[in-house]
């Protein structure tokens, strides 16, 4: 082979050299399904799903001829059809047709006699088909389950309050002759206290269903307090308390006979498919980043295919999330505890699975970055003697795209070779490109007979030492021939694996996991983690040989090699945790096969002893270090030690002041403290929303007014709008709005059509509840769909219960001739005042601002994200001997947890309005996934650190020695994190003055670099002196001194895979560096610069 350069690049030096990437020899892979080794061709794709083959709809009007345009009316109404019959067919249609079967048999007690007479004569009765609209059918058994506990509990609560409240009316009001007491004590204890533990508990809890049966427990409160006349006139009656109890237990029975008769749907199920879908998602992202890596270019990251496919996961997760939850309730209730924990382990499994492919993703994301970056000139290459370590490090510039020069940002694609070739070129000892056998022989004879000798040995080194790299793509050009055959096999036998169904088809959803996997998994990780070590041993060799180069150029080499030792590491790591991911599934299958019931959960007094008896995989939650976060809980804002110190600093800075003064003044802190905690806050708020609106009822004066305009609609609006923030009750109270609008409408409209008639009135009921949960079920718009029916229910349904002469002061609305138009009209005006009033009560009484909330929360994390790295991911290896790692247990799932909540307060801010302007989504966002991305190198370097069984001699010689260097780099990173949480809670500009990480990096690297060259000319030195290496040279004797003050040996043994460690700190350092530049970037886009001439002093 020729090494003349082409005239299209005769004036460049060094000469271009043929790629080797642009041939790729397989490597042996392992069959995940047989174990078998196979050396035939394959790609690294995703996997092809075949999408709907439905026909489409033509259009009508271009059509020239009538015939025509009629044939395709046709045909688009045939295909509407069979679109919509398909809909019906599939797991979302028939969710929305036993929501509206359940509503129509719950209407039943309006419109069926027996029913209503059942009932009794108050009105009211369209609550059980209101109920059935929140806890809708369309769920699976395990959240029907939970439904079931939660609608009991609101419904005793409810029943509590009620009885409560009547009997402390007749007691105060009938018996002492006290009305006016009896009057406030209700308004105050059972209305304000009441409501105001409600809103309590629906911020505390913070689950949909726990705010569906808070509705309801208002719902019922409402019926028995406020509107019927017993206590308000002091007088004990148990005849609306008794049937809105039947009412209740009408309508949650209807639901729960709906849901679990009709196309039952098992959370257990869901979990299945969920886990199937998330895991072929995994399959193929780990394909395409590997794919990515290898080629050298982005478009695979890129690609359409990889954004579809982390869309997929991004999207199931959530819904993992969620069904693991409901087949808890499902697995407890049946006696399968054991079951649950295992499906929880694969959840968890799963979940770092993704993580890991993140921390690859990012890997991947540095080469690209690094490929852009020149390696410099060989012609700057210095003498050993004259390499003298600077304490600060410049990078080499980048260099821009110019012709001929696109392999700086994308490396030739990948083309397998073929299996067929010769024996000859199988055995052919591999030279460096361009170079022939000879002159690599005469390369390495000068290399061992000069002035520096070989530390790994004579026959270790290939021919590609004499040659020179050019610039980043030839160093990794090397590292993908020598390691990119094993590194797509490893990827390619796991992303198999990831792909291959774990479950079987429905109904029954069986394990069918592949006996082999277990096995094939294990021989492919060993046979790369052979090829890695060879590939790093050889990769480094190269680099060492062509040492004698300038410093910077140096710098940027080692940050290289940490570029290909990471990625690799990564993916050695990813495969060890599938290996995990196959053991749990495995206890699954075995578990499933062999069930057993049990109950322990019900043997509440035997909890400390139960609290043991997990199964393996529970043994690191038990070990969980910190306060783990729900998933649902409000990010806090400013942390409780900060506002300790805040609280207490002023008092330690006068010790003269008087103890007694300073203790009371504490004790008084703490308790507004404790009562102005968000939970306790919103639900005083609520309370005294609700005391504000409901004493009209009480007040003889305005007590027929009240009634009139039904208010007990506008609180129940009230306390459905309250939300936590006042974003929240935004998009709540336009829903209820347009939702009242459109049901009200709807009321009148149906109304006037069926003339009263129980049977027209049923089937275009049926009409209005089929959209209602299509917008509940299919759209995801709860609110509206619920407020839709709802409004439709009190009007309607109310309206025809009017008729048949129920016990009602019904006068002013045509008693048993409803007049439609009023009661639409009082509805109305009830719900727009009670929407209102909540507004005005979250946005004056206490307001919670979600763009506040997120604001400290991101500075918070933040601050917590710096403190955590300035422990030194390595410096606590050093100081526990390798037994604990920088990041507590539990402590990256309550990070991760931490950012999904402040996702979701970012989504809550974008309805919020301020004067200053709306909230800045955008730039959110961005901040948002620089933070996730931050994360992501986070936990990837937590994965480096934690599978360290011990500290080599020469990792620890090569942490004592870049100690100094490593904690000014902490200390900087941990700095810069403060600077942006500081700039962030304050909204302060931030200054051109912000400290680089890269200047510290850089000397870390060089001080890796020093520690290298030192550590070869010892070994050189100490080969001189036949073996003695404390009676070498003096460059020996003062790398052994420094050593022993360092406390390493100073006979110590370093070899390449000891370097791997801090190359792979250096990556995740230089991530988290780009990151950082970034969050600075968009502070600056928000709250500008302060400049040096900027005038501040008013």
């Amino acid at each position: 082979m020729s090494s003349t350069p082409s005239s299209s690049s005769a004036g460049q030096w060094p000469p271009r050299r043929p790629s080797m990437r642009s041939k790729l020899r397989n490597g042996t892979w392992i069959v995940p399904s047989t174990g078998e080794r196979s050396r035939r061709n394959f790609t690294l794709r995703a996997h092809q799903i075949d999408g709907p083959n439905d026909p489409a709809i033509v259009p009508v009007f271009t059509r020239q001829s009538m015939p025509q345009r009629a044939r395709a009316a046709a045909h688009n109404v045939k295909t509407a059809s069979q679109r919509f019959v398909k809909w019906l067919n599939s797991p979302m249609g028939r969710g929305v047709i036993k929501c509206t079967l359940a509503y129509t048999i719950a209407s039943l007690t309006t419109y069926w006699a027996p029913l209503s007479d059942f009932l009794g004569k108050p009105d009211g009765k369209h609550v059980v088909a209101t109920i059935t609209v929140y806890f809708h059918p369309a769920r699976s058994a395990g959240s029907m389950i939970e439904a079931i506990l939660i609608a009991i509990v609101a419904v005793a609560y409810a029943e509590v309050v009620s009885i409560l409240s009547m009997c402390t009316s007749v007691l105060f009001g009938s018996i002492w002759g006290m009305a006016g007491l009896a009057h406030a004590l209700v308004l105050i204890v059972f209305i304000g206290g009441g409501f105001g533990f409600i809103g309590w508990a629906k911020q505390k809890l913070n689950n949909p269903l726990v705010n569906v049966g808070s509705t309801l427990a208002s719902l019922a409160i409402i019926g028995v307090v406020t509107k019927e006349t017993a206590v308000l006139t002091s007088v004990f009656s148990n005849q609306k308390i008794v049937q809105i109890f039947k009412m209740l237990v009408m309508g949650i029975t209807a639901t729960t006979a709906v849901n679990l008769l009709v196309w039952r749907v098992s959370a257990v199920d869901l979990l299945r498919q969920s886990m199937g879908k998330a895991s072929t998602s995994l399959g193929d992202m780990l394909a395409m980043v590997t794919r990515g890596f290898l080629s050298g270019s982005e478009n695979d990251i890129l690609s359409s295919e990889f954004a579809a496919a982390s869309s997929a996961y991004s999207s199931v997760y959530p819904q993992l999330a969620k069904n693991l939850r409901e087949s808890k309730f499902e697995r407890y209730f049946l006696g399968h505890e054991k079951i649950y924990k295992l499906d929880r382990a694969v959840v968890k499994s799963m979940e770092t699975l993704a993580q890991s492919i993140g921390g690859l993703r990012s890997a991947a994301n540095t080469q690209l970055g690094l490929l852009r970056e020149a390696m410099g000139p060989p012609s700057g290459a210095l003498s050993p003697d004259a390499l003298v370590v600077s304490p600060l490090l410049q990078r080499s510039p980048p260099i821009m795209p110019k012709a001929g020069g696109e392999r700086f940002f994308a490396l030739s694609s990948i083309d397998e070779a073929s299996d067929e070739s010769t024996e000859d070129e199988r055995n052919r000892p591999r030279t460096h490109r361009g170079l022939s056998d000879d002159g690599a022989t005469a390369s390495l004879a000068s290399l061992r007979n000069g002035d520096v000798r070989n530390p790994l040995g004579d026959g270790a080194v290939s021919d590609a030492a004499s040659a020179s790299f050019r610039n980043s793509s030839d160093i990794f050009e090397l590292f993908i021939s020598l390691l990119g055959p094993s590194m797509k096999s490893l990827a390619h036998t796991l992303s198999e694996v990831l792909r291959e169904p774990a479950f079987g088809s429905a109904p029954d959803y069986r394990i069918t996991i592949n006996d082999h996997f277990g096995q094939s998994l294990s021989d492919a990780l060993a046979l790369f983690n052979t090829a890695r070590a060879n590939a790093l041993q050889e990769l480094y060799m190269h680099l060492e040989f062509g040492r004698a180069r300038s410093e910077k150029i140096q710098a940027d080499f080692e940050e290289v090699a940490a570029a290909c030792g990471h990625f690799s590491f990564s993916l050695q790591a990813f495969g060890e945790e599938m290996q995990k991911y196959l053991d749990v599934l495995a206890d699954l299958k075995h578990a499933n096969e062999n069930r057993t019931r049990s109950w322990n959960w019900m043997m509440w007094w035997r909890k400390g002893h139960n609290k043991f008896q997990g199964t393996a995989h529970d043994a690191e939650e038990r070990q969980t270090l910190i306060k783990p976060i729900k998933k649902t809980a409000m990010p806090k804002g400013i942390p409780d030690t900060i506002l300790k110190r805040r609280d207490t600093y002023s008092w330690d800075a006068a010790p003269q002041a008087s103890k007694v003064v300073a203790t009371i003044s504490q004790r008084l802190l703490r308790l507004i403290r404790k009562i102005a905690r968000d939970d306790v806050r919103f639900g005083l708020k609520v309370g005294i929303g609700a005391c504000l609106w409901t004493m009209f009822a009480f007040i003889p004066q305005t007590r027929d007014t009240y009634q009139h305009w039904r208010g007990e609609w506008g609180l129940l609006s009230f306390m459905i709008v309250c939300s936590m923030t006042v974003g929240a009750s935004n998009t709540t109270g336009v829903a209820r709005f347009l939702g009242t609008v459109i049901g009200l409408g709807a009321s009148a409209l149906n109304w006037n059509v069926a003339k009263g008639s129980p049977i027209g009135l049923m089937f275009l009921g049926w009409i209005v509840a089929f959209w209602s949960f299509w917008m509940i079920v299919a759209r995801g718009n709860a609110p509206l769909g619920r407020i839709t029916l709802l409004a439709y229910n009190v009007s309607t349904l109310y309206a025809y219960s009017l008729s048949q002469k129920v016990e009602d002061d019904d006068d002013d609305e045509g008693g048993v001739h409803p007049i439609i138009a009023e009661i639409v009209r009082h509805r109305f005006i009830a719900v727009t005042a009670g929407i209102l009033w909540g507004l005005v009560v979250c946005r004056l009484i206490w307001p919670i601002s979600a763009r506040k909330k997120f604001q400290q929360g991101i500075s918070t994390l933040y601050l917590q994200m710096g403190l955590i790295w300035k422990r030194g991911p390595l410096a606590i290896l050093l100081r526990s001997d390798s037994t604990r790692s920088y990041l507590k247990t539990g402590e990256q799932a309550a990070l991760l947890k931490y950012a999904a909540r402040l996702d979701a307060l970012r989504d809550s801010a974008a309805s919020e309005f301020e004067l200053r302007g709306p909230f800045p989504t955008t730039q959110s966002a961005r901040l948002m996934q620089c933070t996730h991305r931050l994360l992501d190198a986070f936990h990837a370097m937590s994965l480096v650190t934690q599978r360290r069984g011990h500290l080599t001699e020469g990792e620890r010689a090569l942490l004592l020695f870049t100690a100094d260097e490593r904690a000014a780099l902490c200390d900087r990173i941990c700095h810069i994190f403060q600077v942006l949480a500081s700039s962030l809670m304050l909204e302060y500009p931030l200054t051109e003055a912000i400290p680089s990480v890269e200047v510290m990096r850089d000397r870390l690297l060089g001080k890796i670099f020093q520690f290298r060259k030192e550590h070869v000319q010892h070994n050189i030195e100490g080969v001189n002196s036949n073996g003695n290496s404390s009676g070498g040279g003096g460059a020996a004797a003062a790398f052994e001194r420094k050593l022993k003050s360092l406390g390493a040996l100073t006979d110590v043994t370093v070899e390449e895979r000891d370097y791997a460690l801090l190359y792979a700190y250096a990556l995740v350092t230089g991530q988290v560096s780009e990151e950082l530049k970034v969050v600075a970037k968009e502070i600056e886009g928000l709250f500008g610069v302060l400049h040096v001439d900027s005038s501040l002093l008013q």
